[in-house]
């Protein structure tokens, strides 16, 4: 079962930026730019499990109509006062609560759905992926980012060291919450990833899905689209 994330809203963006140094600005940036690549503006994206809204709103900057939906209220709380600080330039995303494993959009509806980081705490992810594939348009765009474990094994000893010790220990210093940030490693480190997440995605139902590593494979992009014959899954 997926952690209360109500219980950490407040803290959330602080201990992301923390405990990546930043890279998650960067990561969603990245995202972002996948996501608008060889489209005329704008387009329509869905965000699921958006959280504060941090990639909802760098779409926005990117000129994107967006859509986030997430189960817990006091994240888009959060999100919601993001975005009202928005320029007036850009068009400010709306938000929702909705359970991405039952999105409440029809078939066929948006241009590209996005995940940040959210994947990881779908019930169950098969389903979760079928309906991020259900609502986008035929050769629609889906972009996730999720963290991941490092393949170097050099690498692993130093990584475990963090992500097992010292998050939580900042979890718990920060957000006075040790629990949520015992329950993040532990997530990274079970969840498929990888060649293996790949084949989850081709099996919902995408196609042409690929992965790009960042910043050592601690965080992985990946992209795939819908078929063109695709209908309701």
């Amino acid at each position: 079962m997926a952690y209360d994330f109500n219980k950490i809203a407040h803290s959330y963006d602080r201990l992301n930026h923390l405990m990546t140094a930043g890279l998650d600005i960067a990561w969603r940036r990245k995202a972002a730019k996948a996501v608008t690549a060889g489209h005329n503006m704008p387009i329509e994206v869905l965000d699921v499990a958006c959280g504060t809204g941090d990639l909802s709103i760098a779409l926005s900057m990117r000129k994107c109509h967006v859509a986030g939906v997430d189960l817990s209220e006091e994240m888009l709380g959060v999100a919601i006062n993001k975005a009202e600080q928005l320029d007036n330039e850009f068009i400010r995303p709306t938000f929702d609560i909705a359970n991405a494993e039952h999105l409440p959009y029809p078939d066929n509806t948006f241009d590209a759905v996005t995940c940040a980081f959210g994947v990881r705490n779908f019930v169950h992810l098969d389903v979760g992926l079928k309906e991020m594939i259900r609502v986008i348009k035929p050769t629609g765009r889906i972009v996730i980012l999720e963290l991941s474990t490092p393949d170097n094994p050099l690498l692993r000893p130093f990584y475990n060291l963090y992500s097992r010790h010292i998050i939580p220990l900042l979890g718990k210093v920060i957000a006075s919450n040790r629990e949520a940030y015992t329950y993040l490693p532990n997530s990274i480190e079970h969840f498929p990833k990888g060649d293996t997440f790949i084949k989850c995605m081709m099996n919902a139902g995408a196609v042409s899905a690929t992965q790009r590593k960042l910043t050592l494979g601690v965080c992985r992009m990946y992209t795939a689209t819908k078929p063109n014959s695709s209908v309701s899954i």
